[in-house]
């Protein structure tokens, strides 16, 4: 479902690249966890996989369509939430999702038992009609993901989704995301919180930066790191270097 293939996409061309020579592979049915440090490509490798961004060398290609030759097609088989959602801020929420439905040719029956379903799910139905500038950052986020699961999208690809949310919502987007899966989906989703990914996802890729330095499910990089005990952390921690720099800030305190 997804192909990312040596892509690189450099900012600036004396620094480093933001990603260097990427390649990873996601199944259809996986939910798929894109772990790194703050800065280590994570936003930018998203950007290029939705079509918002063009790599430099390198293809990547989504549900068979090629991001760059074949951009609107694959656009469309995608839900994305990104990691800053932005909104018409005068609109409701519920212009703003008939807005997405009319996007995405959602057919005005479809659509109403489409945004009944969702914002009953992430209990928004309340706030539908209040303009988008009195929502919380919370809601704003279950707005974003509403809209990214109201078409028949084919892979969700969300950028730190649980930010914001209240703990009941993340529960039943960790509760989505699997359903989603469980009925031929994939989902393609970055997150910080270690023990979410550890339980959640049924593979990882850890980047650091711009290069993938590990991938696979939690069992085989334990096996290949040789910690059979460690927690998805203690690995995210030894692989990427973050353990030193935070026992050498605590010893600076």
């Amino acid at each position: 479902m997804i192909d990312i293939e040596a892509v690189t996409k450099r900012y600036s061309p004396n620094k480093r690249p933001a990603v260097d020579l990427l390649s990873l592979h996601v199944d259809s049915g996986e939910i798929f966890g894109f772990l790194g440090p703050n800065g280590a490509g994570k936003s930018t490798t998203i950007r290029m996989m939705v079509g918002l961004l063009r790599q430099d060398t390198g293809t990547i290609k989504v549900c068979g369509y090629d991001n760059i030759a074949q951009n609107v097609e694959m656009k469309r088989c995608i839900g994305y939430v990104p990691d800053e959602p932005l909104f018409y801020e005068n609109m409701s929420g519920r212009k703003y999702l008939d807005f997405i439905s009319d996007v995405f040719d959602i057919d005005l029956d479809t659509r109403i038992a489409r945004i009944a379903k969702w914002a009953g799910r992430f209990s928004l139905i309340d706030a539908l009609d209040d303009k988008i500038s009195s929502y919380s950052r919370g809601m704003k986020q279950k707005l974003g993901v509403i809209a990214a699961l109201i078409h028949d999208s084919r892979i969700l690809v969300l950028d730190e989704p649980m930010v914001g949310l209240d703990p009941k919502s993340a529960f039943v987007l960790k509760e989505v995301m699997r359903e989603f899966c469980n009925t031929g989906g994939t989902v393609f989703f970055s997150t910080h919180v270690m023990d979410v990914a550890e339980r959640l996802c049924d593979t990882v890729g850890i980047i650091n930066k711009g290069a993938l330095i590990a991938s696979g499910t939690f069992a085989s990089l334990k096996e290949s790191t040789g910690e059979n005990q460690a927690t998805l952390e203690q690995l995210f921690l030894e692989l990427t270097d973050e353990e030193v720099e935070t026992n050498d800030t605590h010893s600076r305190v």
